[in-house]
């Protein structure tokens, strides 16, 4: 049966994260095991256009400034990166205490519009990352849609999401939104910020 689970987000009283989730499919094959896999959509009004916005999330260096310090995260590859489809970025982070080296790869590269980064060798069983730059109202709309699938198998992927992933992957959304809005917005600029899965489900692995 689906659910969702209003969350509000302290420092952004105004918004609300929803948190969705549905067991859905028959019962899990022992062959097939099936992945159940989840969708989260994150927003955010910038007051710069799309060409402003864009070059920021173009600059790897930047993505240490977005990411919460509790991950220490840092990238591994070579900067400066000629950021096109194709391109592999290592990483670096440590989770719950746990040493992790991520790589991910970009799929799509559209300057200005969008763009996709997918888990190659990672923490999550499947990571889909995509990036929209939507202009709106004089600036641009940011919109992420992260589709992932977390390790356990068709019986512990369910608990291990409740308790610990949906809990770090809002925690990530929610300062990313904050220091964006610190970078990239104005001290009067009015922001409306969301996150929440848009659908959950079950796809063979």
């Amino acid at each position: 049966m689906a659910s969702w689970f209003p969350l509000r987000a302290a420092q952004f009283p105004e918004s609300t994260i929803w948190v969705y989730s549905e067991g859905g499919g028959e019962l899990p094959s022992l062959i097939a095991d099936p992945m159940r896999t989840h969708t989260l959509r994150s927003e955010l009004w910038l007051p710069r256009a799309p060409q402003e916005v864009f070059p920021f999330f173009a600059d790897a260096r930047n993505l240490e400034a977005i990411t919460p310090p509790f991950l220490r995260f840092s990238v591994l590859t070579p900067i400066p990166l000629e950021m096109r489809s194709g391109v592999l970025i290592d990483y670096r982070l440590v989770l719950h205490r746990v040493p992790i080296r991520w790589r991910t790869r970009i799929s799509a590269w559209e300057p200005c519009v969008r763009f996709v980064d997918e888990q190659l060798h990672g923490p999550y069983r499947l990571w889909r990352h995509e990036h929209l730059f939507i202009p709106e109202r004089g600036g641009t709309r940011c919109v992420d849609l992260v589709t992932y699938a977390v390790p356990g198998g068709p019986v512990l992927d369910r608990l291990v999401e409740k308790i610990f992933v949906r809990r770090d992957v809002e925690r990530i959304f929610e300062y990313r939104r904050a220091r964006l809005l610190e970078l990239l917005g104005t001290p009067n600029a009015v922001a409306r910020e969301s996150t929440r899965p848009v659908s959950s489900g079950t796809v063979g692995s």
